[in-house]
């Protein structure tokens, strides 16, 4: 029986500009398995962020199809898209988006009533969230300009998780942030995966991309290889050996 969450059958994103014709990913076809850490690497323009976004239905394919579980998202319309995006993914990105105007436990409560109207409960998993997150009860109340980035960034992460997704996807979520802030995110997203959740990063960073399970190179729209690491453990030179020959073997 698979195990897989996501797959691609022949997956094109085409862009017309000035009546030119940009191929950013051609003819893709890719597996995810349930609980993988999933590393996208490669140069810039290669169509990382292109891929995150349709694999997770923020943007359709030209061509081709993609699965969620069996079921084919790539034809949904806008409306039952959203739903699907509410229901079954989180996402964190390099900048957070945060509303100026409500506090950091609000701002996580806010998308949770989107599915959830009991206050009470919801209150309490974002609560449950941030804490298991590192950020300290004061912290809560704070309003996001009032809380460094490593916070606000984690913040981020709870609010990704507060409908309980099955999948997180990630697009360079420390590219904005110091070393301590950045190692901060990425003990978060390492903590979301052991729990269980599936989680596919976009990053150029090599720390970042150390933290995953499977990495993938793309280049020019197209899957070049990938890389095995297994389970992450902090200290590992053979994993960081394994990876540093991996890239340069992709000419990264």
């Amino acid at each position: 029986m698979s195990n897989a969450i996501l797959t691609t059958n022949k997956l094109c994103k085409t862009f017309s500009s000035g009546g030119l014709q940009q191929h950013v990913l051609k003819n893709l076809d890719l597996e995810i398995n349930k609980g993988d850490f999933t590393v996208i690497m490669g140069p810039s323009g290669a169509g990382k962020s292109t891929l995150l976004y349709a694999l997770s239905g923020m943007d359709k394919p030209t061509l081709g199809d993609v699965y969620f579980g069996g079921r084919e998202i790539g034809k949904l319309s806008n409306d039952k898209l959203a739903v699907f995006r509410r229901d079954n993914c989180g996402f964190v990105f390099q900048q957070m988006y945060l509303l100026d105007n409500m506090s950091i436990l609000d701002n996580i409560m806010a998308s949770g009533l989107l599915v959830n109207k009991n206050r009470k409960a919801v209150a309490k998993r974002g609560k449950e969230l941030l804490a298991r997150l590192n950020i300290d009860e004061p912290t809560w109340r704070k309003f996001p300009a009032q809380v460094s980035g490593g916070e606000a960034q984690r913040a981020g992460i709870a609010r990704a998780l507060i409908n309980n997704p099955k999948i997180v996807f990630a697009d360079e979520p420390t590219g904005a942030l110091n070393s301590a802030n950045g190692e901060a995110v990425l003990d978060a997203l390492t903590e979301v995966n052991r729990s269980g959740q599936s989680v596919i990063m976009v990053t150029h960073d090599l720390k970042s991309a150390r933290r995953g399970n499977r990495i993938l190179y793309l280049r020019d729209g197209v899957i070049h290889g990938e890389c095995e690491l297994g389970r992450y453990e902090s200290g590992s030179y053979e994993r960081h050996d394994k990876l540093n020959a991996f890239l340069s073997e992709m000419g990264w």
